[in-house]
């Protein structure tokens, strides 16, 4: 009997989530998630799949988050038809995710062909469409919790609360063997487990007694510091009290998902307190507000003791949804908060109001989650004085601030608990959706106290297992890359071009003088010129 496992995404990245299966009675995903970050590994969404679409029989969907989900409109266009099975909370979240992520991909790409047109480059058609999204819904399937599936012959599922977003879930999946007396292959896909004292989410759950487990290791190489709903609320309340004495704008960049419910529902209770000073809150992303409102749907499945719909009505809260109401805001002055998409800084409305304010010192930007590598927000989480927000240079002069309590992530201790607590792993421990170096800590945090070294594994982008012997087999996989290890794990040439020409831009104005500036530019063409002659035969 051969059973494989094929890693499509997120492996040594935290983006692009997709497990391909392959069984002897068929072919089933856990996930078809978006790939996010540099350009090198975005340009993957627009590429072929590594495996047939019409081949797949079904997937298994952990939560609503894009780098989950964001592929499954692709993966019907490009022939699926089989279920697609996920919690109710996921399947309401898709309904309103999903569009909206064809929605974005249909304006992006119109900016950008027109770019195109004026400099003579060829136009690019956008991954999939609204549409493509909207009929993709007619594949959901709702699962309960804790109940067996089946998902194609001799393969079932039961999924558990992993405690990181709304309807999310660690899926346990078992293969059947060959013959009534062979034992049946068991498999557990974390999925994003949550961390402890999350608003909002219960704790994860998961059994035990594994052949395999695919762990998530985001944040494999970080411990935060110790949090309760009270600490929570002090550090929140501390930095919102010193935006407010800048009497200039707090600007987050937030998830559109539970990231942002979490932050409203703590922003008013603290107002309401008398905690922090009652201002504006501008809710500013569409897809936020519809998540929003599914919140308010499932408030029963979520902490019994947050009052989501008395503080989701504040009249301090206030809805933007049009793009005329968004640009309103930027006629406010003194202190107001503003909450908008994307939660990376790379899209949505978020970039218009970190123009205005990035380059204003009495400006806060407050970063709330995982910023992934080559976005905005590593860029400016990292210190950068100056950054390109489509096409414009701007000085960082505003304050950057960073919390974790809102992370919906666990760190690495809890990682760590989590997966002894799956114990016995009897074949082997797959650590993926993180970089390089988080993966790397964890699994030394972990051998040989938790799991023997022997046991765990950290496989690259399109690594391919064989999982039916007594420990995973690597299969060779090199003919079917679509990308070298190091090009998933680095920055890329168009980061690297960007910091070039921002580094450029601010050696020539800080030049003491006409003549200095001329001499750099000179050097420069130099340097040009000598890489054409290299080329010449």
């Amino acid at each position: 009997m051969s059973i494989t496992l094929r890693f499509c995404g997120a492996a040594r990245t935290v983006t692009g989530s997709c497990y391909l299966f392959e069984t002897r009675n068929g072919r089933f995903l856990v996930d078809c998630g978006l790939f996010q970050g540099q350009k090198t590994l975005k340009e993957l969404n627009y590429g072929a799949f590594p495996f047939r679409a019409s081949a797949v029989d079904a997937v298994l969907l952990t939560h609503a988050h894009i780098d989950h989900s964001g592929l499954l409109p692709k993966l019907l266009r490009d022939g699926f038809q089989g279920p697609i099975f996920a919690t109710r909370g996921t399947i309401d979240l898709c309904s309103y995710m999903l569009p909206d992520a064809g929605s974005i991909q249909e304006s992006e790409v119109a900016m950008l062909n027109r770019r195109n047109v004026a400099r003579g480059r060829p136009e690019v058609s956008p991954i999939y469409t609204q549409a493509d999204a909207i009929a993709s819904l007619q594949l959901f399937r709702p699962v309960d919790y804790e109940t067996w599936t089946n998902v194609i012959p001799g393969v079932r599922a039961r999924y558990w609360n992993a405690g990181h977003l709304l309807g999310s879930a660690s899926i346990e999946i078992e293969i059947a063997g060959e013959g009534r007396s062979a034992s049946a292959l068991r498999v557990l896909a974390s999925g994003d487990i949550g961390p402890d004292e999350k608003l909002l989410q219960p704790n994860p759950e998961a059994p035990s007694h594994f052949d395999y487990v695919i762990c998530e290791s985001t944040y494999g190489d970080r411990i935060r510091e110790a949090t309760s709903s009270q600490l929570r609320h002090e550090r929140l309340a501390a930095e919102v009290n010193a935006a407010a004495a800048a009497r200039g704008a707090l600007v987050i960049p937030a998830f559109a998902v539970e990231r942002t419910q979490e932050l409203i529902v703590d922003l008013i209770d603290l107002m309401a307190r008398g905690a922090i000073p009652a201002a504006p809150i501008f809710l500013d992303s569409p897809l936020a507000i519809r998540a929003t409102e599914v919140f308010r749907r499932h408030a029963a499945s979520l902490d019994e003791d947050v009052d989501i719909e008395r503080l989701l009505s504040s009249p301090h809260l206030r809805f933007t949804e049009t793009v005329e109401e968004s640009k309103a805001i930027a006629k406010l002055s003194g202190f107001h908060i503003i909450i908008a998409a994307s939660g990376m800084c790379d899209a949505g409305r978020i970039r218009h109001h970190l123009k205005r304010w990035l380059c204003r010192s009495n400006g806060t930007v407050l970063l709330v989650g995982y910023q992934a590598q080559g976005t905005l927000g590593r860029f400016l989480q990292e210190g950068a004085t100056s950054v390109r927000i489509m096409g414009d240079e701007i000085r960082v002069k505003a304050r950057i601030r960073r919390i974790d309590d809102y992370s919906g992530h666990a760190d690495a201790n809890e990682l760590a608990r989590w997966i002894a607590a799956r114990r016995p792993i009897e074949r082997g421990l797959f650590l993926a959706h993180g970089e390089e170096t988080a993966i790397a800590a964890l699994a030394e945090r972990i051998s040989g106290g938790v799991l023997p070294a022997a046991k765990i594994f950290q496989p690259v982008l399109d690594d391919i297992y064989e999982l039916a012997a007594a420990s995973p087999t690597p299969l060779d996989a090199k003919h079917r890359r679509r990308l070298e290890p190091e090009a998933v794990v680095k920055l890329d040439w168009h980061n690297d071009m960007s910091k070039l020409i921002l580094d450029i831009n601010e050696r020539i104005e800080t030049a003491a003088d006409a003549r200095a500036r001329s001499v750099i530019v000179r050097r420069l063409r130099r340097a040009l010129d000598e890489t054409d002659r290299d080329k010449r035969p």
